[in-house]
């Protein structure tokens, strides 16, 4: 086993309105990997919202992060992290999307 420190700081902005400040959220000069899951996100517009908050940044999408997510699902994401030199992870859905993030960062 290797020893090491991992520091993951995790924003959570929740509520009406919150996709309009979440620009304000993100480093200019970031290049953001926007994680969801399903696609309830697109039925509801809110991937929509956000693409739209966040245009002018240098943004790519990763979606299909399933309910549990596989560690093969998860790890695709990571090489995307590390092929695209992201340096801003972006989750929009609910727990598994949320966790399975977390996982990408420490990928």
């Amino acid at each position: 086993m290797n020893n090491f420190t991992l520091h993951t700081p995790t924003r959570i902005l929740f509520g009406k309105g919150a996709i309009v400040d979440l620009r304000d959220q993100i480093p200019q000069d970031s290049r953001v990997l926007i994680t969801y899951g399903g696609g309830s996100v697109k039925k509801t517009g809110v991937l929509a919202q956000v693409q739209e908050a966040l245009k002018g940044l240098d943004v790519r999408e990763f979606g299909g992060i399933e309910p549990n997510p596989s560690y093969e699902t998860l790890m695709k994401a990571v090489q995307l992290v590390r092929d695209e030199n992201i340096t801003f992870l972006l989750a929009v859905g609910g727990g598994s999307v949320l966790d399975g993030t977390k996982f990408i960062a420490a990928g």
